[in-house]
């Protein structure tokens, strides 16, 4: 066996039979879920539990990462938007009408990425209209939490359905 054949083993574009696919699926999802609004979410516990400077750290950095996700929303989003809706419309077409299973997967990984996007970017809008502190700051931003952890929850399931389906009626070993 030559290396080129190993490589293409390795990576195999058949996604959902793939070990590799599904440790990126659960990294994507936790990493969506400890990092809220790009704050790790030990520091929201540590601020509620201890209060002092590490509520102040808390509210400095998620001050910081709002001002900077709703500076590139206000300026570039609705060109984002528009090549986001571009991409995921391909990769829709891609997999679902022509059958490209990678594309499939890519889609299943990043639709839901793109509904905790909008999530995210709505929790920042609301975080500084009511220029929110302390208790107010850490309950926000555990909430959010819970909804993008509600959010990877149905879309691992669906994926999980997916990918056995396609294992299903394609067999294991490609045939």
């Amino acid at each position: 066996m030559d290396w080129h054949q190993t490589v293409i083993e390795l990576i195999d574009m058949r996604s959902f039979s793939n070990l590799w696919f599904w440790i990126a699926l659960a990294v994507v999802w936790s990493s969506a879920s400890h990092w809220v609004l790009g704050v790790p979410y030990d520091m929201v516990t540590r601020a509620r539990r201890h209060g002092g400077q590490a509520s102040l750290d808390l509210q400095d950095i998620v001050r910081v990462n709002v001002n900077r996700m709703l500076y590139i929303a206000d300026m570039s989003g609705l060109w984002l938007l528009g090549l986001a809706c571009f991409v995921l419309t391909g990769l829709v077409l891609l997999g679902f009408v022509y059958g490209v299973e990678f594309a499939q997967a890519v889609f299943l990984l990043g639709f839901p990425i793109s509904i905790v996007a909008m999530m995210s970017l709505r929790t920042a809008r609301a975080i500084r209209a009511e220029e929110l502190a302390g208790d107010g700051l850490c309950h926000r931003l555990t909430r959010h939490r819970f909804y993008v952890q509600g959010v990877g929850v149905v879309s691992i399931f669906i994926t999980s359905l997916w990918g056995m389906y396609q294992n299903l009626s394609l067999g294991v070993l490609g045939g």
